[in-house]
């Protein structure tokens, strides 16, 4: 399998990158997510004029075309700048559905206002008690006429307190846990009967409850048939997390060595140490094996509906159990300099510490791995 970038791909590399690299630094960063908003609108706007919230879409949409890798791109950039805008909210997940579940209508007129940096959307699925389950949904969606009302609860939506369209699953059949009646459906911002209640994560990142009470809302598509499609869009989900653990777990090593090189103990650089080399080689080994491991979940994203969530959900498991190690050694071979709030590298750990549960953590995907490989899990 042919892993190098194509010419688009390194001149997409090429932007993304500079743009990080040139316009947002660690204290640009900080003050984005110190904001009201918990990130920068004009940061954003930027991202649509350099056509990245293009991305992921068919041309036909208004998008690049771009597939797994172009998506890996733009995630691994994103992660060595620890960047907050929604990204992963607007454009992966909530943009993936409308684009998989959509009618014509839907599609053209939705991610027309995303690509332009009009409109924010975000995937509003998890509920209190449902852990990773993608088909443990209890909100229900009853017919009311010719419109569907929702009820029910939902928790830990990325991005949820400043998007404009809210998509929500909701059940129109069966009983909680079953794949088939599933239903999306479209919720404006400020709906009656929903409230709202935002958090800071762990991460400097923001989420949201949801409490959804009779509140009027929009099938995306046919409402009954949406489990393919949310599988399908967490999987590209995970391969924009897995890509931007990458990213953040190539700064940590970069900023741990450098630290190794410049702090002297004994009259010395520490890094001349042989058991702290040991160390950092084993950090940069394990940064390794992330990257080929999201390399080929990115490539496999669009092949069979088995083999991609058996690879997804093993890169989710790799990267997670690395970016455990590359943090943790981290922060110890720099020692209490790397928890204080001013060092960048406590940000980086906590935000790989935030993608291993955001999706399904370690344990989920290792259990979920296995009952793919038994032929357990068949919806």
């Amino acid at each position: 399998m042919d892993f190098s970038l194509s010419e688009e791909q390194r001149l997409l590399k090429e932007t993304v990158d500079r743009l990080v690299r040139d316009q947002y630094g660690f204290e640009a960063r900080q003050k984005a997510a110190g904001s009201e908003e918990g990130f920068s609108r004009d940061t954003w706007a930027t991202f649509a004029e350099l056509g990245l919230l293009a991305v992921p879409f068919p041309e036909a949409l208004g998008g690049l075309g771009g597939g797994g890798l172009d998506l890996m791109v733009v995630a691994e950039a994103f992660g060595r700048g620890l960047v907050v805008e929604p990204y992963l909210s607007t454009v992966v997940l909530g943009g993936a559905l409308v684009e998989l579940a959509g009618s014509e209508t839907q599609k053209a007129d939705i991610l027309a206002r995303v690509v332009a940096g009009e409109t924010l959307l975000a995937f509003s699925h998890g509920e209190p008690d449902g852990r990773y389950d993608l088909a443990h949904v209890a909100t229900r969606a009853e017919p009311d006429g010719g419109d569907w009302r929702l009820s029910g609860r939902k928790s830990v939506v990325i991005g949820g307190d400043t998007a404009d369209i809210l998509v929500v699953s909701a059940r129109t059949a069966g009983g909680i846990g079953d794949p088939d009646g599933l239903g999306l459906f479209l919720v404006p911002r400020g709906a009656a009967g929903l409230t709202v209640r935002g958090n800071p994560t762990i991460d400097g990142g923001r989420s949201a409850e949801l409490v959804l009470e009779g509140v009027a809302a929009e099938p995306l598509g046919e409402p009954g048939t949406a489990y393919p499609a949310i599988e399908a869009a967490v999987a590209r989900g995970i391969v924009a997390l897995c890509a931007e653990a990458v990213g953040a777990m190539e700064v940590a090593c970069e900023v741990t060595l450098e630290y190794l090189k410049t702090r002297k103990q004994f009259g010395r650089p520490i890094g001349s140490f042989q058991a702290l080399q040991h160390r950092m080689v084993d950090m940069r080994t394990a940064l390794e094996q992330a990257r080929s491991m999201a390399i080929l979940a990115a490539a496999r994203l669009s092949g069979d509906r088995i083999e991609r969530e058996r690879t997804v959900s093993a890169a989710k498991v790799t990267i997670g159990r690395a970016a455990h190690h590359v943090a943790e050694e981290a922060i110890q071979l720099h020692g209490g300099i790397a928890m204080t709030w001013e060092y960048s590298l406590a940000h980086y750990a906590k935000r790989l510490v935030m993608i291993d549960h955001l999706l399904g953590d370690v344990d989920h995907h290792t259990e979920r791995f296995i009952a793919l490989t038994d032929g357990v899990e068949t919806a």
